[in-house]
């Protein structure tokens, strides 16, 4: 660390401490910034010496990252976020946590991949999925592909995990010198209808597919699942039960633990530490609001939404749809139509959050029978007591939180 660096961390301590004296949250985030501006050069100081393993993609980064990092633990003391803070502030404040840890295990935002890559300089890289998410903020997902792409190939000694299901994700990596390929399941192909090299038609047959327009295809995985077990290189075969719903996170799994065998984890410990994750920042758990049993879920864009819809149990006694449309959640909302909300037929459906009009339209097209109440908290009130489920995208599941939180308190 340089001379400059030390006064950054001592800043970013200071900042933290007046905020949590403040009762304004842990200050991480600030303090990250305010390091950041003392010394730009930071991130690569923490990062340096480290075995670190970098996590990105649109949906499930956060979860992944839980489940890396658990698996990581196995080999030694681990520097990750918990909160899900996944750009440069939030990464510093998660690095500068844990400043002695051998290991770190970061969750990075598409767009921040390539210069957060060139500063820590990673073992390995996991990359997820790629669609469409906040086009107002991120762009066309074809470019980000471009971008990512453009980003690992100033790193060719890294080991690229990646999910040959995904078409756009397989581009990222397909010319890396070093990929191990993970069958992660790929539910949502609507943003991979032609091939991101050529523009030509991908063309599907079963789980394979291939561009019509060149010899690009999907890759021959080293790791896959099925609904028990986790198969790996060598005919590893591993029993794998998780304590998150989904299949998606059965996929997120796989590619938490070969990226923890990639750096030197032992799969049948690291199968056992990803599967005992049970929350990630709150979401999947379940929290007690006066009579109602209250199971969180979060998604942020149409692939995400339609993987949580999924995992909905149809015999709850209520489900809370809550969306927002602030802009860490993207203000163009018209995304709401590329979702399939059909299918709830017996459950009582309340429409929320800011945009609870918006949504109530959609579930009205639907065919969906619902009412509309715009404060998550009364939502769940109008349900009839016992279990409901909430889905919400990223302000609305985080100002219910905050809402529940203080509800409790003032409870106890």
């Amino acid at each position: 660390m340089t001379l400059r660096g030390r006064l950054a961390l001592r800043a970013a301590a200071a900042a933290a401490w007046a905020s949590q004296k403040a009762g304004r949250g842990k200050g991480s985030m600030i303090g990250g910034l305010i390091a950041l501006k003392i010394d730009p050069t930071l991130l690569q100081q923490l990062g340096h010496g480290r075995r670190t393993v970098v996590v990105t993609g649109t949906n499930g980064k956060s979860t992944t990252n839980r489940m890396t990092a658990a698996a990581l633990s196995t080999l030694g003391e681990v520097a990750t976020q918990t909160d899900g803070a996944n750009m440069d502030a939030g990464i510093v404040a998660a690095l500068t946590a844990r400043v002695d840890a051998p290991l770190a295990a970061l969750e990075v935002d598409e767009l921040h991949v390539p210069h957060v890559c060139d500063a820590v300089d990673p073992e390995v890289v996991v990359l997820l999925n790629l669609s469409r998410d906040q086009l107002d903020r991120v762009g066309e997902i074809n470019m980000i592909e471009r971008k990512l792409r453009a980003g690992l190939e100033r790193h060719p000694e890294a080991i690229v995990v990646a999910n040959c299901d995904d078409v756009l994700v397989t581009s990222v990596a397909y010319d890396c010198e070093n990929v191990v390929w993970v069958a992660a399941g790929g539910g949502w192909a609507s943003d991979s209808v032609s091939c991101p090299r050529t523009g030509e038609p991908i063309v599907w047959d079963g789980p394979n597919w291939r561009s019509t327009g060149s010899d690009f295809a999907r890759p021959t995985p080293d790791w896959w699942v099925d609904d028990d077990n986790l198969h790996g290189p060598g005919g590893l075969v591993i029993p794998m039960k998780l304590t998150l719903p989904g299949k998606a996170n059965r996929g997120n799994a796989a590619q938490a633990v070969a990226a923890a065998v990639a750096m030197g984890a032992k799969a049948e410990d690291a199968v056992a530490a990803a599967s005992a994750v049970d929350e990630v920042a709150g979401r999947y758990s379940t929290v007690q609001v006066g009579p109602h049993a209250v199971h969180l879920l979060l998604a942020k864009n149409p692939a995400g939404w339609q993987e949580a819809l999924s995992m909905i149990d149809h015999s709850v006694d209520g489900l809370v749809i809550a969306v927002n449309g602030q802009v860490p959640d993207g203000e163009d909302l018209s995304w709401l139509w590329d979702v399939r909300f059909e299918h709830f037929e017996g459950v009582k459906v309340v429409a929320a959050g800011e945009r609870g009009t918006d949504l109530a339209v959609r579930l009205t097209y639907a065919g969906v029978e619902h009412t509309l109440e715009h404060d998550p908290m009364r939502a769940i009130a109008s349900c009839p007591p016992g279990r409901v489920e909430v889905l919400a995208n990223y302000t609305a599941f985080r100002d219910l939180n905050t809402a529940i939180a203080k509800e409790n308190k003032r409870d106890v």
